[in-house]
């Protein structure tokens, strides 16, 4: 994994609502657990992150092709793009 300034795909990034503000959308509807939360900067869906047992942030952008996620927690402030493998530092929490 890289660490960039910047990526093909940050163009395409947009100010998104979170659906599910209160955790990950799947885990919710399933009564499951996750570890960490991340943020689709496409569409606002909220998954959990690859340390969590289900993985859905990873399986939404296998399903959508949605490229940039962002930390969902509290504090962090990065995004990521898993179509070019980079992570990017943002000025500020999305959170």
């Amino acid at each position: 994994m890289t660490t960039e300034l910047s990526c093909s795909h940050l163009a395409h990034v947009a100010r998104v609502e979170p659906r599910t503000p209160d955790g990950c959308e799947e885990c919710l509807l399933a009564g499951d657990r996750w570890v960490h939360l991340r943020l689709c900067m496409t569409c606002g869906h909220v998954g959990c992150c690859d340390s969590s047992p289900n993985r859905h942030a990873t399986r939404h952008h296998h399903g959508t092709g949605h490229p940039v996620i962002a930390s969902f927690e509290r504090g962090e402030a990065w995004m990521y793009c898993y179509s070019d493998d980079l992570m990017v530092g943002t000025a500020g929490s999305v959170r």
